[in-house]
């Protein structure tokens, strides 16, 4: 940020704010490639001989990327700004998805049935470079884009820019199936240029511009607040300080009522002994650097909350601060704003509440989104006798497609919902939780019915609403919940619940369907739910194509090569049957549909969750609308 802009702001549509806002929304195009697995993941996997479960291992690998290192990225940005976060990310994103590039190509060897260990940890760890620079990227969007904006439009804009993040799985995808149709290795390649050089353009245009109606004084270049004494702390009490006031005063002014949650933590903290050997300001002095002092101990403010029923005194003097002040000031700023962050932000019941309803549902999206290839291809070859390797790519490409699609629009609509909910119907924007938390029910409910491959759009397009609704709300109430000075490194923690959610759900997807898969591995032979029907006619059209032994004698024991050899000749059959080859499931909505159970299970407790906080949150704003009894009590 220039020294320019921090002394005289520009206007709200300048060019250089305008510019800056459009690179973000660039650089979160190309942040948000993981999205876009499920449309090379079961290509890479047939590749490599990968079991459903290490394809969900792969994939989430990129994951753990984005969400674990969001804590460190944040904290990065808070202080050093953005552009360290570009040059990250153009490293590590070309990096990446140039080394699973060369995985694909390379494939196995031929006398190699299955992937080395070896193997599989450089790709996970390709897919955790790919991840990483995809959230350094949309960190930085992010944290200019918010400190960039007032707080009236503050939620529309960072929803905007979170929807390019959402977009990105189509965007790559359409490019790479209109150009480069049927080629995974030109997608992956694709992937590697195409959101490498983006970066380059946000390491010279994405910065924090402040708003016009903000002091931009309050803040540093860093991102780090300006020192306590210069809010009139510890040197001297001026106009900013919390017991002078530059209004007047008369009987009709009201005090706001503090909360119930603020009165308990009140108690809790411990109580801050002050050494009282030198005033903090005298009396003169208050008197120069403000038209009103609240009165001292002879006149002191005394407030009767109602629910308690008595009267509460509290004197200001000019020799001690209380132990709410001094809390107050760790936990507001200058402007009364909250900043809670560090070891605090852990002991509230505010955060824990974000990061588990996330962890549910963005646990269930990333579930979806990872494996609704597989979940097309299912269904696609489920008694399809007309089975087709491009076909399927198609109907793949299309689903992932429609959630990158309404991921985006998702991300835009939740923040013109928010903010009109806080601007218009005067509530709080975490009631916007609830639909958010509805809308994933719902897809999941929709998912589980659909054993059509031509209805799964549905499933798809509302599930990327409400995904991209998740990812555009949440950020704006860490904001609104715990302040801006720190936003990036709190959402950063918020942000590891959806690598615990999505562990979880993806692995527990990649066993079901593995389950379900009579070749997917050798211990799964016997918990094989391929129905006998299909494993007969199996069977018998292997016995057709293949030449009959030599009748010289009863059949010898098959040698100690046939499982290798049994293995090739059902892949070859299953080809020339028309269904897909033995690494894909082809039972229909049966190989996933206990993982669907699952989700459906979670997203209503987090559902439940969801009315807690909006009741909870509903419950503070009233309280500090209401006006305090104030009483006015004279020593005699």
């Amino acid at each position: 940020m220039s020294s320019s802009h921090a002394n005289h702001p520009p206007p709200l549509l300048s060019f250089a704010r305008v510019t800056s806002f459009l690179t973000c929304i660039l650089v979160a195009l190309a942040s948000g490639t993981n999205y876009v697995f499920s449309a090379y993941g079961p290509q890479l996997g047939e590749r490599l001989k990968l079991t459903h479960t290490q394809i969900n291992i792969v994939g989430l690998s990129g994951n753990i990327g984005v969400y674990g290192t969001a804590p460190i990225w944040g904290g990065i940005v808070d202080r050093k700004g953005p552009r360290l976060m570009m040059v990250m990310a153009f490293f590590s994103l070309l990096i990446g998805y140039l080394g699973i590039r060369q995985f694909f190509i390379n494939g196995l060897p031929d006398d190699d049935s299955s992937i080395g260990l070896f193997s599989l940890c450089a790709l996970v760890f390709c897919g955790f470079l790919t991840g990483i620079g995809g959230n350094g990227g949309l960190v930085g969007s992010m944290n200019s884009t918010a400190k960039s904006f007032p707080d009236k439009t503050r939620a529309t804009a960072n929803g905007i820019v979170i929807s390019g993040f959402g977009l990105s799985a189509f965007l790559f995808s359409t490019i790479a199936h209109t150009f480069f149709p049927g080629n995974t290795s030109s997608f992956l390649l694709v992937l590697a240029i195409g959101t490498a050089l983006p970066m380059i353009l946000g390491f010279l245009f994405v910065r924090p511009i402040p708003p016009p109606h903000i002091d931009s004084t309050r803040r540093l270049e860093d991102g780090t607040p300006v020192s306590p004494a210069d809010y009139g702390v510890g040197e001297g009490l001026g106009t900013g300080s919390p017991t002078t006031y530059s209004v007047e005063n008369t009987s009709h002014t009201h005090l706001l009522a503090r909360d119930e949650d603020e009165e308990d933590e009140d108690a809790r903290v411990p109580a801050i002994e002050l050494e009282e050997e030198e005033p903090l300001v005298s009396s003169t002095h208050a008197q120069a650097t403000s038209d009103y002092v609240v009165p001292g101990q002879v006149d002191s403010v005394a407030l009767s909350p109602t629910h308690a029923g008595l009267t509460r005194h509290r004197s200001h003097s000019s020799r001690s601060i209380s132990r709410r002040s001094i809390q107050t000031h760790l936990d507001k700023t200058a402007d009364g704003q909250p900043n809670i962050h560090g070891k605090r932000l852990f002991k509230t019941l505010d955060f824990w509440l974000l990061f588990t309803i996330c962890s549910l549902l963005s646990g269930t999206g990333l579930m979806y989104i990872n494996n609704v290839g597989a979940i097309s291809q299912a269904l696609f070859a489920n008694k399809n006798p007309d089975y087709d390797e491009i076909k399927a790519a198609q109907w793949q490409a299309t689903q992932v497609s429609t959630v990158s699609v309404m991921n985006c629009l998702g991300r835009i609509l939740i923040g013109v919902i928010a903010d009109f909910t806080k601007v218009k119907l005067r509530l709080p924007r975490s009631a916007c939780i609830v639909l958010v938390a509805l809308m994933f029910v719902v897809s999941q409910l929709m998912c589980f019915s659909i054993d059509r491959i031509g209805d799964l759009w549905k499933a798809s397009a509302l599930l990327g609403v409400a995904y991209g609704g998740l990812f555009g709300l949440f950020p704006t109430l860490v904001i609104e919940w715990f302040g801006l000075p720190h936003f990036s490194e709190n959402w950063g923690f918020v942000s590891l619940s959806p690598m615990l959610g999505g562990n979880i759900f993806s692995i527990a997807f990649g066993r079901n369907v593995d389950a379900h898969d009579p070749d997917a591995s050798p211990s799964n032979s016997d918990t094989s739910t391929l129905s006998s029907t299909a494993a007969a006619a199996l069977s018998t059209l292997a016995s057709s194509l293949l030449p009959s032994p030599p009748s010289t004698s009863t059949p010898a024991a098959l040698p100690t090569s046939t499982p290798t050899l049994s293995s090739t000749l059902t892949d070859a059959v299953r080809a020339r049957a028309g269904v897909p080859s033995s690494h894909h499931c082809i039972m229909g909505r049966e190989c996933y549909v206990d993982s669907i159970k699952m989700t459906i299970g979670a997203c209503c407790v987090a559902l439940a969750l969801g009315v807690y906080a909006a009741w909870r949150d509903l419950r503070k704003h009233r309280a500090r609308r209401t006006p305090a009894v104030v009483v006015w009590e004279d020593d005699e």
